[in-house]
C-alpha cells in the first residue's frame, strides 16, 4: 500500500521560499501570479494492506519526523 502525504504552513506561518518565488516568477514577466506557497509530498510505500493501519502508521510518521505541529498541517491520502 502507499500512502501520499502532504504537508503545508499552517494560515498565519510565514512562507518565505513561497514568496521569494512569487517575486522571481513576477520578475520573469509572470504578472498574474498573485500568491505561492509551499508543500512537500511524501509518497511512502508500506508493506501493509490495511487501509487503517496505514493512515495511523503514517499519522505517526508525520508526529515523529515529517511534521512540526507548530507549524505545519498535514493530509495523508491511502494510494492501492
Amino acid at each position: 500500500m502507499e500512502v501520499e502525504i502532504k504537508i503545508k504552513l499552517k494560515e498565519g506561518i510565514s512562507d518565505p521560499e513561497g514568496k521569494n518565488t512569487k517575486k522571481a516568477l513576477r520578475l520573469l514577466g509572470f504578472e498574474d501570479v498573485l500568491d505561492v506557497h509551499t508543500l512537500k509530498t511524501f509518497r511512502i510505500k508500506l508493506d501493509d494492506s490495511d487501509e487503517g493501519d496505514s493512515v495511523e502508521e503514517a499519522k505517526e510518521m508525520c508526529k515523529k519526523l515529517l511534521a512540526n505541529p507548530v507549524i505545519h498541517d498535514y493530509e495523508i491520502k491511502v494510494k492501492k
